[in-house]
C-alpha cells in the first residue's frame, strides 16, 4: 500500500465509529473470527482497544492483520483501523 493510498484510507477512517472493542481478554479466537466475517461487509474497520486491555494496540493490530489477512492502516493511541479489499462487493476505489 503507497502512502497517498494509506492517507486517503486515514481520511475516511476519521468518519467510522469503532465496530468492535477489544477489553481485557485481548485477542481470542472469536474476536479475530468476527473481524474476519466484518471484512465481508465492509473493507475498512475501526477497532476500540478499551484501558482494560494490558496488551499494546500495535501488537494487536499486527496480530489481526496478519490473521485476517488484511492490512494497518493506523494505530492512534487505542483506535487502529485495518483495511482488506473486497474483491466481490468492491466499494472503496483507492488512488494509484
Amino acid at each position: 500500500m503507497t502512502s497517498k493510498q494509506r492517507a486517503y484510507l486515514k481520511g475516511l477512517a476519521m468518519n467510522i465509529e469503532p465496530i468492535f472493542q477489544i477489553g481485557k481478554s485481548s485477542l481470542t479466537p472469536e474476536y479475530t473470527e468476527a473481524i474476519a466475517e466484518a471484512f465481508n461487509k465492509k473493507e475498512l474497520i475501526k477497532i476500540s482497544v478499551l484501558k482494560n486491555c494490558l496488551d499494546d494496540p500495535n501488537e494487536i493490530a499486527q496480530a489481526l492483520a496478519e490473521r485476517t489477512h488484511s492490512q494497518v492502516v493506523q494505530v492512534i493511541g487505542k483506535k487502529i483501523v485495518l483495511y482488506k479489499e473486497n474483491k466481490d462487493h468492491k466499494k472503496i476505489e483507492l488512488p494509484k
